[in-house]
């Protein structure tokens, strides 16, 4: 099978990897993919009155990111 560039190649195999679906250039492993750990859903829930909220989700997963809980 001829190929036009090195992409579409990984493309056509990534599809074929995870049977067709999902992004073949996600990295599964990076850390905006990865859970909320513990400690920051705790702090959220402190901070906000309602936990679960888009809020304090958002805010818990920039504090993760910080790497500040």
């Amino acid at each position: 099978m001829g190929y036009v560039s090195d992409a579409q190649r990984m493309a056509v195999h990534a599809n074929k990897a995870d049977g067709g679906k999902g992004n073949p250039n996600k990295k599964l492993g990076s850390p905006t993919l990865r859970k909320l750990s513990a400690s920051c859903k705790a702090a959220a829930r402190k901070k906000f009155k309602v936990y679960p909220s888009a809020y304090a989700n958002i805010w818990a997963s920039k504090q993760q990111k910080a790497g500040k809980c």
